[in-house]
Formats: C-alpha cells, structure tokens, sequence
C-alpha cells in the first residue's frame, strides 16, 4: 500500500513485480516530463521567451497558447518558438533514456497524453507507441479535414530566424499542402485529426492489452493526475482491478492514492521519479 509500507518495501515490491512481469504498460502523464526536467514556467521559458512575456506578459508555457492574437504573423511567431522549445530544442532527456533502458528486453507498450515526443526521442518502438492527445510535430487541417498531418519540424527551422518583433513575415504563415490554414495537431476540440496511424496505434494498443491480460501484467503510471484521468489513470486501475495478475504502480507525487477502494496489487511512490527509476535499475 502507498504509505504504510518504507520506501525500501515499496521498492522491494516493484523490483520483484518488474522481474516477474511477461508484460508492461507505460502509462505517462505531464509529471513524467516534469521530472525529466522540461520546465514550460521556469527560468529556461523566461529566458526563450523574453520578447514574448514583455510583449504580452506570458508567465508559461501552457497559460500562453491560448492567447487571443490579434494577426496570423504574431500567432505563428509564437507557435514556431514554442514548437521548437517543447519538441525539438532538448532531444531525448536522460529520464526518458532511462526508462528506455529499463523495459528493453521486456514485452512493452506505451500510451501516453505528452505530446513533446519524447518517447519517440529516446528511441521507444514507435510501433508501440500511442500518444492519445496528438504531437507537437505535426500540422492539421484547422477544420479538421481531411483527416492528414503534415510535419512542421522544416517549417520552424526555417521561421525561427526571421522572427522580429514577436512577429514573423505573412508568407510564412503556414498552410497545408491544399491551401487550408492549419492548426496544431493538439485535441483542444472535436476538430483534433485522429489520423490512420492514431488509428492503428489504438488498435495496437489494444491488442496488446488484450494479449497481456491473462499473463503477469505490470502498468506503470508516471504522473497522471485528473486533467484527462480516463485516458490512462482509470483504464489503468480497472485493468490492475480486474485481471488476475495485474501490479499497477502509481508515481505521482500529488494524487498517489487509488480511486477504487481496496484496490489489489496496488503500489504507490511520491519520491522522485528519476530517483526510483534510478534505484529500479540498480536494484534488477
């Protein structure tokens, strides 16, 4: 149980879980990245972003992608700076290589709601890899069809040095490839293109579930809280509850608990989650 066991125990429980497991699923959240070190409200985004936050008073990352710009050349401006700050700008951080590490020789499958590719990065099967809520690389259609991205990591390099004054010049405001305005690949609304691969990641990931459920199955929650807890925290927790060899362990240093009671097969960590990947590895 989360608290009434020592650290020491708790990690115990965890080590012989992952040694056990035929399967493990990543489930990962903002709080993930968090602890990787990619801070979108800190010192590096006041820096990155100074223009920005004299111009308009932006304090983060997050609270500034939905302000209402008044022209298309200051919008994109914008979006070219953040793309390049949460997608390209840190490669694959060590946390995110760790984890790489750690579940190699495993049968794995990851699901996560990030959308700064970093799964991707640290070089996770991108055929077991589905991020639900879309991807900082990639370009939509602003109404939403047809249902194609385009990637925009070209584009950016090619914005970023003409940004001047918060602005960039307006024929470089981008356009998918028939001409219609674009829009981040980000589900804000019904519009979000859930494309052929976000299809038949889904389905992937499903199978695999459905393959893992009769076997030792170890999920692995990294920082999921109740923004859009049943894409992740509440699957998770029904599978932990109704399969007969199911572990889930939760990392979240906020909302550690189980929200169904007695859960069975239950462990819980509010340290540091590079500090317990860190002891995981030592420990196997």
């Amino acid at each position: 149980m989360p608290f009434t066991e020592s650290y020491s125990q708790r990690l115990s429980q965890l080590s012989e879980a992952f040694r056990q497991a035929d399967h493990l699923v990543i489930g990962a959240g903002s709080g993930l990245s968090t602890a990787a070190g990619i801070d979108y409200a800190g010192s590096d985004f006041q820096s990155e972003f100074q223009p920005w936050v004299r111009r308009y008073g932006f304090t983060d990352l997050y609270t500034s992608s939905f302000y209402p710009f008044a022209t298309d050349e200051e919008r994109w401006a914008y979006w070219a700076k953040h793309i390049w700050f949460s997608r390209f700008r840190t490669g694959a951080t060590q946390l995110y290589r760790d984890l790489r590490y750690l579940v190699a020789d495993k049968s794995h499958f990851v699901i996560t709601t990030n959308v700064d590719g970093q799964f991707e990065l640290a070089g996770f099967d991108p055929d077991c890899l589905f991020a639900t809520q879309g991807d900082y690389r990639f370009f939509q259609p602003l109404s939403g069809s047809p249902a194609t991205l385009m990637d925009n990591h070209d584009w950016v390099m090619r914005v970023l040095p003409s940004i001047s004054d918060c602005r960039i010049p307006s024929d470089l405001i981008p356009h998918m490839p028939d001409g219609q305005p674009v829009a981040m690949n980000l589900r804000v609304d019904d519009t979000f293109v859930e494309d052929a691969h976000w299809h038949r990641q889904s389905q992937r990931y499903a199978q695999f579930v459905r393959r893992a459920a009769q076997g030792r199955l170890l999920l692995l929650e990294f920082g999921i809280g109740f923004n859009t807890p049943s894409i992740i925290r509440f699957p998770f927790e029904r599978m932990a509850h109704d399969f007969p060899s199911a572990t889930l362990v939760r990392f979240n240093a906020h909302d550690p608990d189980p929200d169904i009671p007695d859960m069975p097969r239950f462990i819980s960590f509010t340290e540091d989650i590079q500090t317990v990947v860190a002891d995981l590895h030592a420990a196997l």
